[in-house]
């Protein structure tokens, strides 16, 4: 577990020191080894049967929490990366390209944020520019050309708010991407498995079947900058976060996404291959649903024009 991991996981983080310094004398120390192990077990699953709102935020950017490029290497084959939007540049905040899921031809596009200092900057920590959106819309466009399905990944903190990038039609990007993934004639399934923040995490997730890791996060607006705007104080974000129903459980009831993709316990971060295997098995579901609908898009008009609805 990582220096910088949450609050509320200092207390793992403690036991886990103890056990470490004890395994120097595994056979002398085998009996309170034993000991601690079950006592972190005990104290991990009563802190994460009990998470609230900011906490999920706070696993969500968990620092060792698997990036799309971890689910790209763990669970797809035959990747063929595509760059470029044909007008301005690359992005690296969206990686996206040709591929094989389970066998199946596909296209995949996802968020990257970077784990090292100097990926984190390569990839703007996941913020993508306008060409970025440009790219993906461009990706999706050869994938319905070729009739093949497409599983986008969202996670970031929201588009960039740059002044290039605002010059460059950052608004009109992310527009014309919701646009036109709404009038596309494939399949498109959308999961969040960190962050989705505000148009630049929607921008990728108009799709026929939304998913959600059990502790990522959808939103508006992230819970400090809630916080700066309605309450004047960023320190309230905890509040904030309460307040805009931004999980997956809340999401789920407010029918805004289909499935909550289970995690393990403690988080995605501490069984990466574990989470692999759990996310493919509801894609391929989720595939094989989907693939049964004739009109992807009316199917994907009629969902979000549900959203919101209310009787009086």
């Amino acid at each position: 577990m990582s220096e910088l991991a949450p609050e509320f996981e200092q207390p793992l983080l403690k036991i886990e020191k103890k056990i470490k310094s004890l395994e120097v004398n595994p056979i002398e120390n085998e009996k309170k080894i034993a000991a601690l192990r079950e006592k972190l077990s005990k104290t991990r699953r009563k802190i994460f049967t009990n998470l609230s709102p900011f906490q999920r935020v706070q696993l969500a950017r968990h620092p060792l929490r698997p990036l799309f490029s971890d689910y790209l290497s763990g669970m797809f084959t035959n990747f063929t990366e595509l760059h470029g939007d044909r007008l301005f540049s690359d992005d690296p905040a969206i990686i996206g390209g040709l591929a094989e899921f389970n066998g199946t031809r596909c296209v995949v596009i996802g968020q990257e944020k970077g784990k090292t200092t100097a990926e984190k900057l390569k990839h703007n920590f996941g913020m993508s520019q306008p060409e970025g959106y440009r790219k993906a819309l461009r990706i999706m466009k050869l994938a319905e050309k070729f009739s093949l399905p497409i599983f986008t990944f969202i996670d970031t903190p929201g588009a960039y708010p740059g002044i290039g990038a605002e010059e460059r039609g950052q608004a009109r990007a992310i527009a014309v991407n919701l646009e036109e993934m709404m009038m596309l004639q494939i399949p498109v399934i959308s999961v969040v498995i960190g962050e989705g923040g505000s148009g630049g995490a929607l921008a990728l997730g108009v799709s026929n079947y939304i998913m959600m890791l059990a502790n990522s996060v959808y939103s508006v607006i992230s819970p400090e900058g809630c916080a700066s705007i309605l309450f004047r104080d960023a320190s309230k974000a905890e509040e904030a976060a309460k307040a805009l129903k931004l999980t997956a459980q809340d999401l789920l009831k407010l029918g805004v996404i289909d499935e909550i993709v289970s995690e393990p316990m403690g988080g995605a971060h501490l069984n990466p291959v574990k989470q692999f295997e759990i996310l493919s098995k509801s894609l391929a579901a989720a595939l094989e649903a989907i693939g049964k609908k004739r009109n992807y898009s009316e199917h994907r008009y009629k969902k979000f024009r549900q959203m919101g609805e209310f009787k009086t």
